[in-house]
C-alpha cells in the first residue's frame, strides 16, 4: 500500500525533553532522523544510567513481524505455570500452514516436532506459519493480550486471529506496539522482571538467535556482542527492537518506522539505512573504544 503523505518529524527543544534524557545523544538522532519519509519512532535506554532517548516513544507503530515477541511471551508463560514443557512434542498439519517462505511449511501432515523447535523457528527464520501455531498454543491472541495488560502493556497487543481487533488489524496488522513499550517488555526480561530467572533466561536465549542480520541495524554491532532481538517488515514499515549487551553499557535500542515512502526491498531502503546509521551512532556513543570496524559497505 502506497500513502500519498510524507510525514514530518517533530523535533522537541531540548527544553522539553525529560530530566531522564540523554541531551546530547537526544539531538544527534535527531538529525539522523529529521526529515524521513515517512513516520518515525525511537527509544534508546542506558542500562546503566537510565538516560533515554525519547522520539515518539509513546506512538503506536505496526509490529509486522515483532508481534513474535509478544507471542513468544505468552508461551514463556505458561512454560513457567507448568502448562507446557519446553520440549513436548506437537503434531503438524497441513491446516497450520500459511502460505509463505516458511521451513515449517515444508513439514508432511502428522509429522511430530518439540515446541522448543517451533519457538526457534518463530523467533530465528521468522516463520509465519509457527508464529500462528505458537499464538494457538499460547492461548490464542485474546490471551497473549491479556498478559500483556497484566504487565501494563496497554498499547501492545496481538491483532492476528483475535476476535473484536479486526479494525486494529486493518489500521496496524498482526500486531501494534510502541517503541518505549516493546524496550521495557525487552528490559523486563534483561533484568528478570517478567517470571522466574530461568524462565526470563530461556526467552532472551530465544531473542538472541536473529537469522535476519544483513540489512538490518543488527549488522552493525560486533558479532562477538550479544544481541537479543527481533525485527518486523512489510512494505510500509520496517523496525527492529533490541537490547545490545554491550560490555561497559548495554542499551535498549527500538526504532519502529510506518507510512513510509520507501517500500523497496534492497539494502537501500531509507528505513533500513536509517536504522543502520542509528546503530552506528549509538554503537560509538555507548562503546568508544571498543576496537572493531563494521561493513565496509556503503550504509
Amino acid at each position: 500500500m502506497r500513502f500519498g503523505i510524507i510525514f514530518s518529524l517533530i523535533v522537541l527543544p531540548i527544553w522539553m525533553i525529560g530530566q531522564d534524557a540523554d541531551k546530547k545523544l537526544t539531538r544527534e538522532v535527531q538529525q539522523l532522523v529529521s526529515g524521513f519519509k515517512g513516520e518515525v519512532g525511537v527509544y534508546v535506554k542506558d542500562l546503566r544510567s537510565g538516560k533515554t532517548v525519547t522520539i515518539n516513544a509513546d506512538s503506536i507503530f505496526p509490529t509486522a513481524s515483532i508481534v513474535k515477541v509478544p507471542i513468544l511471551l505468552g508461551i514463556m508463560d505458561r512454560l513457567y505455570r507448568g502448562e507446557l514443557k519446553y520440549d513436548s512434542a506437537f503434531t503438524y498439519k497441513d491446516s497450520l500452514l500459511y502460505a509463505g517462505e516458511d521451513i515449517l511449511g515444508s513439514f508432511k501432515s502428522n509429522e511430530t516436532i518439540a515446541l522448543k523447535k517451533i519457538i526457534m523457528l518463530m523467533m530465528t527464520t521468522s516463520d509465519n506459519t509457527a508464529s500462528l501455531w505458537l499464538q494457538s498454543i499460547a492461548g490464542t491472541g485474546t490471551r497473549i493480550n491479556q498478559l500483556l495488560d497484566s504487565f501494563g502493556f496497554k498499547n501492545t497487543r496481538v491483532n492476528s486471529r483475535t476476535p473484536g481487533r479486526e479494525g486494529n488489524r486493518t489500521q496496524y496488522g498482526w500486531g501494534q506496539t510502541t517503541p518505549r513499550e516493546m524496550g521495557e517488555l525487552f528490559e523486563h526480561a534483561y533484568k528478570h522482571q517478567l517470571f522466574s530467572t530461568e524462565t526470563d533466561d530461556r526467552m532472551l536465549r530465544c531473542l538472541g538467535r536473529n537469522f535476519w542480520d544483513e540489512d538490518e541495524a543488527i549488522s552493525r554491532f560486533p558479532p562477538t556482542i550479544e544481541v537479543f532481538s527481533k525485527n518486523g517488515c512489510v512494505n510500509a514499515s520496517r523496525s527492529e527492537a533490541m537490547i545490545v549487551n554491550a560490555p561497559h553499557r548495554p542499551f535498549v535500542f527500538c526504532v519502529f518506522t510506518k507510512n513510509n515512502v520507501d517500500q523497496r526491498w534492497l539494502r537501500e531502503n531509507e528505513a533500513w539505512t536509517l536504522a543502520r546509521n542509528l546503530a552506528d551512532l549509538l554503537w560509538k556513543h555507548f562503546e568508544p573504544n571498543y576496537n572493531w570496524t563494521p561493513d565496509q559497505r556503503s550504509n
